[in-house]
């Protein structure tokens, strides 16, 4: 690339904006736990015709503090933590046994929020694994046991053959859980809720967990 091209694909980047102007997010608007807040803004994300709205970022780190970062999906929400499921072998399952500690993003451009989600990470009981691994499609069972995840291999061709081989296996049977792969929880000791608001003076009020449980409610500078 030339030096003129590298200069106008650079200055076209700083050039993008959005003026965010939807909503506000006041210290007298929230709810007194951030997993009503996050519970309310789920509906209004619910009511929207938005896709995928439950795909959130997940930022782990190695034990040495190399980052790392992914989507993945929000299953389910407790008054502990933020559930997903995925491959213990995978990179991040990797990261979170050395590591146990990410952060989660939600970024709903279309109603100009973000949630920003910081805690320390467990696995989920071996029974909620089993349940939720169940009641996933047939395919997505087969695809857990074909695909050893964050691993180098030679060819696509690689994991048709693990799906052949693991169709054949299960045929006629029920698709048990592979012991590598299942749930984590997020569970919480900071949350952001960011509402865009124009100027890029943005609304951030965090949610901060205190020793004896209670939450803490703070407003950041945008």
């Amino acid at each position: 690339m030339s030096k003129q091209n590298w200069i106008r694909m650079n200055k076209n980047m700083a050039d993008i904006r959005k003026e965010y102007q939807m909503q506000s997010l006041l210290e007298t608007d929230v709810c007194k736990t951030p997993f009503q807040q996050f519970h309310k803004w789920w509906a209004d994300v619910l009511n929207s015709s938005l896709d995928e709205i439950n795909a959130m970022t997940l930022a782990t780190a190695s034990l040495t503090g190399v980052p790392s970062a992914r989507i993945v999906l929000l299953k389910s929400v407790t008054e502990e933590g933020f559930v997903f499921f995925t491959n213990y072998n995978s990179h991040k399952g990797k990261d979170l046994l050395e590591n146990p500690n990410a952060c989660l993003v939600f970024f709903w451009k279309e109603l100009e929020r973000q949630i920003n989600i910081t805690g320390t990470v467990e696995k989920v009981s071996a029974d909620e694994s089993d349940v939720y691994f169940n009641s996933r499609p047939m395919g997505s069972r087969i695809g857990a046991w074909s695909s050893p995840q964050s691993n180098v291999i030679a060819s696509r061709e690689i994991i048709e053959k693990n799906i052949t081989t693991y169709t054949e296996q299960f045929s006629g049977k029920d698709i048990s859980r592979p012991p590598h792969w299942g749930g984590y929880i997020v569970k919480p000791t900071v949350i952001e809720f960011w509402q865009g608001r124009p100027s890029r003076l943005h609304d951030r009020i965090r949610y901060s967990k205190m020793k004896e449980g209670s939450w803490q409610i703070d407003r950041l500078a945008p």
